[in-house]
């Protein structure tokens, strides 16, 4: 019988390395992803930077996110343009649309999105800013009418501006219109602030001219605004989709007019951007409140122990 034997010194490093390998992928290093970054930028022949923000604290898109997306794109070669895949609840419209003018700068307006699950609300938006947006079957976008945290009865909830603008308006005219006692009326307006009213009225303003600003920049060039704010209403009131969360899926999207590009779902592409995503996802979910990262780069805000809802 003959005995292969290795050199004591050999054997160590062989273990070095597997070991090194599972303590990766159990943390999920960020070189665990990028094969398969390479992989989707060979699929897309362009170069790849994901933006991903947690769905389970409250994070999502805020002051910040442009420069740190700025700093990566600085050391990036777009010459052959941009993908950004995007995951996120959403945020901060000011900073999607800062966003969007950092991306289509560096990227000499070359600039695409792929969602490869969820980009609701600012991150919406953001895909608003792009030239096209790569979506499947299960890809999801959303409404991006603003929403506003308030207090009730000692319990924070969140609320659609628009239904408290609306609210108030149909109590106010029933008022007016009344022929019969007014203090009912003016016992529940005193729960309203006319210049909190105002201030929200504003702040639906802002959101759809951001929104209709980038579709004319990118998608929609031709159209002039108003035609622009009438084909993308889904978007913009939720006379349709009733709540804030719920998805409008790319059948429903292309109703819009929106340049989407579909991927099949059986497709290699598709299988590399699932596989990507649900990595970087569950890392968004249980350890990093976001995740900005490139090939070379990666960059992430740690979910701190004392944020609501961690029990770390």
């Amino acid at each position: 019988m003959v005995y292969f034997t290795y050199p004591l010194e050999w054997r160590f490093k062989m273990n070095e390395t597997t070991l090194a390998k599972i303590q990766k992928e159990v943390a999920q290093d960020h070189s665990t992803r990028v094969e398969l970054i390479k992989a989707l930028e060979k699929n897309l022949g362009r170069r790849v930077l994901a933006f991903f923000t947690t769905f389970t604290f409250p994070a999502g898109i805020h002051q910040g996110d442009a420069n740190m997306l700025e700093s990566v794109l600085r050391k990036m070669d777009l010459k052959k343009g941009l993908t950004l895949i995007i995951s996120s609840p959403g945020g901060s419209g000011l900073e999607a649309e800062r966003i969007v003018n950092v991306c289509r700068t560096y990227s000499n307006d070359d600039f695409e999105v792929l969602v490869p699950g969820q980009a609701k609300s600012a991150a919406t938006i953001i895909c608003f800013g792009a030239n096209q947006i790569l979506m499947s079957k299960t890809s999801e976008l959303g409404p991006i009418d603003p929403q506003v945290t308030l207090e009730e009865n000692e319990t924070l909830k969140v609320f659609s501006i628009h239904n408290i603008i609306e609210s108030y308006k149909s109590l106010f005219q029933r008022a007016v219109e009344t022929k019969g006692k007014l203090e009912p009326f003016i016992a529940q307006l005193e729960h309203y602030d006319e210049r909190e009213i105002a201030e929200y009225a504003r702040q639906v303003e802002l959101s759809n001219d951001i929104a209709v600003k980038l579709l004319k920049l990118s998608m929609m060039k031709k159209l002039d605004r108003k035609t622009i704010q009438k084909k993308v209403d889904i978007f913009l009131q939720p006379f349709s989709t009733k709540v804030h969360g719920r998805p409008i899926f790319i059948d429903e999207a292309k109703k819009s007019g929106l340049k989407l590009v579909e991927i099949g779902v059986r497709s290699e592409l598709w299988q590399f951007a699932n596989e990507y995503y649900t990595r970087l996802n569950f890392l968004t979910n249980s350890r990093y409140l976001k995740v900005i990262e490139s090939i070379d780069d990666s960059f992430s805000v740690v979910i701190p122990s004392r944020l609501p809802g961690n029990k770390k």
